[in-house]
């Protein structure tokens, strides 16, 4: 059981003048209406710190809560090594199905809640799939979060992957600037995927290896769009192997059953170079990638 989460938001436009359980209702409709009921009942949800009640009417500017108790998470990993550490900047290692962040039922065990046992002020500077392993960087202080997110914001950081796909792309190398953006989701709402009115994204892919029914490519990329790597080679007709998401032309799979937080896709963060945050020297940070995606050892001649 992990301690409970009070989450705090302020009433905006929408709520004035608004019942309290038809706001709640309605802002959070994957929750049915009668649970927001009982939770008002049971004094788990207030407005400007007092409990409140169901049919009280809301005010633009109010703070509501809603006092979640403890649960039990789903478990997974709880371990990350340390890659790098000096007084600006962390980078960590992040084993495959690790939630970076908080959320779907994640507090803490995520990455953000290991991180901040040894370095309670860090702060992450991007993150990573809860399917994918490797490198993430963490700012240690308000001026090294400025200037890495300023380096990310610039395309001063080049981050590469590992990925195994399906099958095997025609060309050695390639690029791929399938637009990503929203596409409908049964559950969420919406999600990312390939959409030609999406944000422009560029990835550039090199083939590695090529296997018996899938390829070890390398991957490049120049944006940081969310999924950008299982969108763009499910795009280009090879996805991730393994990827319950995403189908070949990257839109997402028939029976649209899977959250983008599933896992059993292979993809890697193998390496981030950067500007450091106070000195400015070109600094290089990888690491080891799980064995399925490390290249055959050429054979031993005996």
């Amino acid at each position: 059981m992990n301690h409970g989460f009070t989450y705090t938001g302020r009433v905006g436009p929408e709520g004035d003048g608004r019942p309290v359980l038809d706001h709640l209702a309605d802002h959070y409709a994957h929750t049915p209406r009668n649970v927001w009921s009982e939770r008002i009942e049971a004094g788990l949800v207030l407005l400007d710190g007092r409990p409140a009640a169901a049919e009280e009417e809301l005010r633009r500017g109010q703070q509501l809560s809603w006092l979640r108790p403890p649960w039990e998470e789903p478990p997974v990993p709880l371990a990350c090594a340390v890659l790098f550490e000096d007084e600006d900047l962390l980078a960590v290692a992040k084993p495959s199905g690790l939630p970076t962040l908080p959320g779907g039922g994640y507090l803490e065990h995520t990455l953000l809640a290991l991180v901040r046992c040894r370095c309670p002020e860090a702060s992450p500077v991007h993150r990573l799939g809860r399917g994918t392993s490797g490198v993430v960087l963490f700012a240690r202080g308000v001026r090294a979060g400025r200037n890495l997110c300023g380096a990310l914001r610039e395309h001063q950081m080049i981050k590469i992957y590992r990925a195994l796909v399906q099958g095997s792309p025609a060309l050695d190398s390639f690029l791929v600037d399938t637009p990503i953006g929203s596409v409908p989701h049964p559950f969420l709402g919406s999600v990312h995927a390939a959409h030609p009115q999406g944000k422009p994204s560029r990835s550039h892919v090199r083939v590695l290896e090529r296997r018996s029914t899938d390829s070890l490519v390398e991957v490049r990329i120049e944006t940081g769009r969310p999924h950008q790597i299982r969108i763009h080679m499910a795009s280009c007709g090879h996805p991730l192997a393994g990827d319950p998401l995403y189908a070949p032309g990257g839109c997402l799979r028939e029976d649209r059953a899977a959250l983008p937080g599933d896992i059993g896709y292979f993809l890697h963060a193998l390496s981030v170079t950067l500007p450091h945050p106070r000195s400015g020297a070109r600094l290089v940070i990888e690491c080891q990638p799980p064995p399925i995606l490390r290249r055959t050892p050429p054979a031993r001649i005996i």
